[in-house]
């Protein structure tokens, strides 16, 4: 899955920045047509600590707002759900990435 946010960091740059408050989350966003309802989740994004989680999840919220309630019966449940996670500043999956990372070779 993508990362967004990290580009040109080292592995001790994304370290200390986590120290800091970063966090790796991912955002929700659920799009229907009439009777089918997609729940979809973003690409991984890096977010700084200091900045704020819900502001970059507010697109995503957008999405849903304007195009994942119309589907029935799925549609309202998805959006509601989506909504909560992305005005909850996403899914921390910070712990997940940076095991991952610590596995990848580093490329010389």
């Amino acid at each position: 899955m993508k990362i967004l946010g990290m580009e040109g960091m080292t592995p001790a740059d994304v370290s200390r920045e986590v120290e800091r408050g970063a966090r790796f989350v991912i955002f929700q966003y659920c799009v229907s047509i009439i009777v089918l309802t997609f729940k979809r989740p973003s690409h991984i994004y890096f977010v700084r600590g200091g900045q704020s989680r819900v502001i970059k999840g507010l697109p995503f919220a957008a999405v849903s707002l304007l195009f994942g309630w119309w589907g029935i019966p799925w549609g309202p449940i998805h959006t509601v759900t989506s909504l909560t996670t992305d005005f909850q500043g996403g899914k921390d999956v910070t712990q997940h990435v940076l095991a991952s990372l610590q596995q990848t070779p580093s490329r010389r």
